[in-house]
């Protein structure tokens, strides 16, 4: 039963994406990493719409660094953007990566940034 490191991280999602749901008064926070960058996504699933996005390809990113670095930036502006959304607290959907490294430190940055999850 040996399964691709892909297919693992979609079991996880699954069994993390029962419990979680996010509603207009409490939008979902989903983070979805690649090997260049990393992006963050506020989703309203009663309505199935993004309400506000970030990531470190966009043109108006402009930190520099690591990717933790980077990813921490990531955390603040999406947060950042919540806040002028009226948006203040988030269910946090890691996508079934582990709560580590880059993941992690979007998380922290968006809660230094002043969201709440």
């Amino acid at each position: 039963m040996a399964g691709s490191k892909l297919s693992r991280r979609e079991r996880i999602k699954k069994g993390i994406r029962k419990r979680l749901t996010g509603s207009s008064e409490r939008p979902r926070l989903s983070v979805y990493r690649s090997n260049k960058g990393i992006y963050a996504q506020v989703i309203d699933d009663v309505t199935g719409k993004t309400l506000v996005s970030a990531s470190s390809s966009s043109k108006d990113f402009s930190a520099s660094g690591t990717k933790i670095e980077q990813s921490k930036a990531v955390g603040k502006v999406i947060a950042e953007k919540a806040k002028a959304a009226g948006i203040n607290q988030v269910v946090f959907d890691r996508n079934g990566y582990l709560y580590h490294g880059r993941v992690k430190s979007l998380a922290d940055g968006a809660r230094e940034a002043g969201l709440d999850f």
